[in-house]
C-alpha cells in the first residue's frame, strides 16, 4: 500500500499522540480496576463515556479527518475520537497500548431493510425520529427475513494489518481486532421493520404470528453466529461491550489478551427496548426464550439498554451467562439494587437529559448519580455509570468534561 508523505506524516504524529497517553502506568491500572469490578471485588464504581453528539463536539476541528487515503482515514477517525475523550473527559476509560485494525468481514443482514421517514430538529445531528412502515404483515411476509451470512476477505485484512504495521513502524504496534462482536437485540430490528406500535398491536391480537416472526429472526441471527464461529470471526478481544469495559479474568485478562476467536470466548449484548411499554409476563414468552437460545452460545453477556428492567429482574436473571444488566434512567434504582443480587453488574446509565437542558445543573447531576450510588450501597450491589444516549450537550461539550468530574468525585466518595 502506498500512501502520501502528508497522509503518512499525519497518521504518523496522531498514533505518536495515542501511544503517549496508551502507555501511561494509569491506564494498566484502569483496567485492573474494571476487571476487579467485573470480578465482582471492585475498587470503587467505574465510569465511561460514549455515543457521542459528535457534530457538537467538534467546534474547534479536533474530529476532522485531514487524511485523503480512504485506509488511512479509516485508521485515523477512531484514533482522534479516542484521543479527544482522553483529553477532555477521560474517566475511567482505557487506551490500549496498540493500534487495532479491523478485519475486511462482510454481514448480508437479514437481507431486508426499513421502508422509514424521518424527522430532525437538527440537521447535523444523526439522533432524528423515525416513522416505520410495516413490512412483515403476513405469515408469508416472514420468509422475507433471510439467514444471516458472514464473508471474510482475507487477502484484503491481510493488506490492511501489513499497510498498518508499515505505516506506523517505530510509532505503535498494531493488532487485528478479533472481528464480529453480537447485538443480539433483534426486538430493536424488527421494531423498524414492523413499527413499534403494530408490534405492540400483534402481540395482543396475533400472538402465534409474533412467536413465528421471531422464531424466524433468531434461527436467522443463529445461523450467522454458527457462520462466524465456525471461521474465526467472533471478537474475542473487544474491550468494550456494549460500551462497558468487559476485562475479565476468564476471557480478557490483559490487553488484547482474548482466548480464541469463538462465541464461546466473546462477549455479546441483547436487549428488548420497545418492552418497556408491556408487561413482565410479555417478556417472559416472548423475549427470554429466544435470547436464551442465542446467548447461551457466548461466554458472557451485557443485557439491556434504555428499557426498563427493574420489575422484571427475575426473568433477566434466567438468561444464560449474564454478567451485567442495564439500570436505565427509566428503572427504579432502589428496586433495581434490591432484585439484582450477587454476582452481577448493576450498570447505571445516568440520565443523559441533564446534559440537554438549557443550562446544565451540576446539582442535578450528582443528585442523579448518588441516587444509584446509595440504593447500590445499601444492597452491597457492583456498580458502574455507563453515560452514554447522549443526543445533545446543547453545542456546549464542555458540559461532558465537568459531568465525568463530578462523577469522578462522587465514586471516590
Amino acid at each position: 500500500m502506498d500512501f502520501s508523505a502528508k497522509d503518512r506524516d499525519i497518521i504518523r504524529r496522531l498514533a505518536s499522540r495515542y501511544m503517549e497517553y496508551a502507555c501511561l502506568s494509569v491506564q494498566r491500572e484502569k483496567m485492573e480496576w474494571w476487571k476487579a469490578l467485573n470480578r465482582g471485588k471492585p475498587v470503587r464504581p467505574m465510569i465511561a463515556i460514549d455515543q457521542l453528539p459528535l457534530n457538537e463536539l467538534n467546534a474547534q476541528g479536533e474530529l476532522d479527518c485531514l487524511c485523503e487515503d480512504g485506509f488511512c482515514r479509516m485508521l485515523e477517525a477512531p484514533l482522534r475520537l479516542a484521543v479527544y475523550k482522553w483529553e477532555h473527559f477521560p474517566a475511567d476509560m482505557v487506551l490500549e497500548p496498540f493500534i487495532t485494525v479491523p478485519k475486511n468481514i462482510r454481514c448480508s443482514g437479514y437481507s431486508i431493510g426499513a421502508d422509514e421517514t424521518t424527522l430532525a430538529t437538527d440537521e447535523a445531528n444523526g439522533v432524528v425520529s423515525h416513522k416505520y412502515k410495516n413490512l412483515i404483515k403476513t405469515f408469508d411476509d416472514i420468509s422475507k427475513i433471510k439467514d444471516v451470512h458472514y464473508e471474510h476477505d482475507e487477502e484484503t485484512s491481510r493488506l490492511w494489518l501489513d499497510g498498518a504495521a508499515a505505516l506506523l513502524d517505530g510509532i505503535a504496534p498494531v493488532r487485528q481486532s478479533g472481528g464480529v462482536q453480537f447485538h443480539l437485540g433483534v426486538w430493536d430490528t424488527l421494531s423498524t421493520l414492523m413499527g413499534v406500535d403494530q408490534i405492540y398491536y400483534d402481540i395482543l391480537d396475533r400472538p402465534d404470528f409474533i412467536h413465528a416472526v421471531m422464531e424466524r429472526i433468531t434461527s436467522a441471527l443463529l445461523n450467522g453466529i454458527e457462520e462466524a464461529d465456525r471461521l474465526g470471526l467472533c471478537d474475542d478481544t473487544a474491550n468494550t461491550c456494549h460500551c462497558s469495559y468487559c476485562y475479565t479474568d476468564e476471557l480478557l485478562p490483559d490487553f488484547g489478551a482474548g482466548k480464541g476467536p469463538r462465541a464461546q470466548n466473546a462477549w455479546a449484548f441483547g436487549m428488548a427496548q420497545l418492552f418497556t411499554s408491556v408487561s413482565p409476563a410479555v417478556t417472559a414468552e416472548f423475549e427470554i426464550p429466544y435470547i436464551s437460545r442465542m446467548a447461551e452460545r457466548f461466554g458472557m453477556l451485557y443485557y439491556g439498554c434504555c428499557d426498563r428492567l427493574d420489575d422484571r429482574l427475575d426473568l433477566v436473571k434466567q438468561i444464560p451467562h449474564l454478567k451485567k444488566v442495564s439500570c436505565s434512567p427509566w428503572s427504579d434504582r432502589e428496586k433495581f439494587a434490591e432484585a439484582i443480587g450477587p454476582g452481577l453488574v448493576m450498570s447505571v446509565k445516568p440520565n443523559p437529559a441533564l446534559l440537554a437542558m438549557d443550562t446544565f445543573d451540576p446539582v442535578a447531576v450528582k443528585k442523579d448519580l448518588d441516587a444509584a450510588l446509595d440504593a447500590a450501597k445499601r444492597n452491597n450491589v457492583c456498580i458502574e455509570f455507563i453515560l452514554k444516549d447522549i443526543s445533545t450537550v446543547r453545542y456546549e461539550p464542555q458540559r461532558l468534561t465537568r459531568w465525568a468530574e463530578i462523577a469522578l468525585r462522587a465514586a471516590e466518595s
